[in-house]
């Protein structure tokens, strides 16, 4: 049952969400800040001990493999022992094995601890994936997916500023500030999510029965869409923008190294406004208009990089990922949440899974279709995985139903 709130729009996009989507959104901008200062450092770090770049980029790929390994086994932790534990332990683990890393020895000891550390992170990022659904009441999940993803987003974005100056001081501080957030993380989320208050905002927001497994989730059309939708966007966002599109802009539009950066600010600043809003409307008028729009704009977005020739163009088209990027990320997460009933450790983590696997997969595909062939033909495939993400969107039923139990949104074995 939803609390009444009042009719006007709030500007503050926290105001009438519950506290603890303040909290999740204060320790997801603590970990992607310290991530942030820390990412630039790495590859960095490992050339320190005479590796080759695929050595040295191992080190970046073995924490993302170990997240999507790790998953299932996090999924089934949040609906043993809960999400806050979970989450509390997840911290802790990539805060130590961060700071030991800053002290490695040897190239294999960086290697193992950044592996441990992915571990970690998939622990919290299912833990605070599935607490953020589980306290949002069905009319706030959309709103409450946005703030959560903005607090990354800023962390995101304001980290490599701190960290590029670190770096020039020594290349082992990153791994100390990065393990120093991650403690103030830690501790705000085990001093803040008090379980009286979990108990009591989950009675409010409908969601204080059994997790529902993911095989009961699967079952729905909706919740496989999602699923598409996020290997599609871990493919485009994660994987191809962040791997290819460097390259592409240097040599395959002949452009300076700095319009990556341009690019990718717009990218990010599109993302950023469009997230608050594009919360709201997923709330007040339906999942569905906005996880088709998603789609449709990442498929957009592909096209046009694989066709543009021109600066303007390129800007353009990293406008619209970051536009589908937002309207793709509230309006799955929201999704996910009413098929699940607020409740499913491992429907959250099979979700984050195929995000993952997409940002790993991506590059490589792409990565050896521009060697084979050419930059727009990596593009090109890149938009055809978006348009399979987007044709499952056209046979999902819409899925914002007040006050209905998980299992009434489920559709029936065929």
């Amino acid at each position: 049952m939803a609390l009444n709130r009042p009719a006007n729009k709030l500007r503050n996009p926290l105001r009438d969400l519950p506290p603890e989507v303040a909290v999740l959104t204060a320790v997801a901008f603590s970990v992607a800040l310290g991530f942030g200062i820390l990412a630039p450092a790495i590859p960095l770090f490992a050339k320190q001990f005479h590796v080759s770049n695929f050595q040295a980029s191992a080190v970046v790929s073995v924490f993302a493999l170990m997240r999507f390994a790790s998953s299932p086994i996090s999924g089934r932790l949040v609906d043993r022992v809960g999400e806050r534990l979970v989450m509390a332990t997840g911290i802790g683990i990539v805060g130590v094995s961060s700071l030991l890393a800053g002290f490695s020895g040897s190239f294999t000891q960086l290697l193992v601890l950044r592996g441990i550390g992915g571990v970690g992170s998939s622990m919290f990022t299912i833990s605070a994936t599935a607490l953020l659904l589980r306290v949002a009441a069905p009319d706030q999940r959309g709103r409450a997916a946005g703030a959560f993803q903005a607090g990354f987003l800023f962390g995101g974005i304001t980290g490599p500023a701190f960290g590029s100056a670190l770096i020039g001081w020594s290349l082992r501080a990153p791994f100390f500030v990065y393990a120093a957030t991650l403690l103030l993380a830690g501790t705000v989320a085990s001093v803040y999510l008090a379980r009286a208050a979990l108990q009591e905002r989950e009675a409010i927001a409908g969601t204080d029965h059994a997790p529902t497994p993911f095989k009961q989730a699967f079952r729905s059309s909706a919740y496989r869409s999602a699923l598409l939708n996020n290997f599609a966007s871990g493919w485009a966002l994660f994987g191809v923008r962040s791997s290819l599109i460097p390259l592409f802009v240097v040599e395959g539009l002949g452009l300076s190294p700095r319009w990556t950066g341009w690019g990718l600010f717009v990218s990010s600043l599109t993302q950023a406004l469009v997230l608050v809003p594009v919360g709201r409307r997923v709330d007040s008028v339906g999942r569905r208009p906005f996880l088709r729009g998603g789609a449709a704009g990442v498929l957009l977005a592909g096209v046009a990089i694989a066709l543009t020739s021109s600066s303007w163009m390129f800007l353009l088209a990293m406008a619209m990922y970051g536009a589908g990027a937002a309207m793709l990320g509230t309006s799955s997460s929201a999704v996910v949440g009413d098929v699940i009933g607020g409740r499913g450790g491992t429907a959250v983590a099979a979700f984050q899974m195929t995000s993952d696997a997409g940002a790993f997969l991506g590059p490589l595909a792409t990565g050896r279709i521009s060697d084979v062939y050419t930059y727009r033909a990596a593009f090109a495939v890149t938009a055809g995985v978006s348009v399979l993400a987007f044709a499952s969107t056209l046979f999902m039923p819409e899925t914002r139903k007040a006050a209905v139990p998980a299992a009434e949104q489920l559709e029936p074995n065929p």
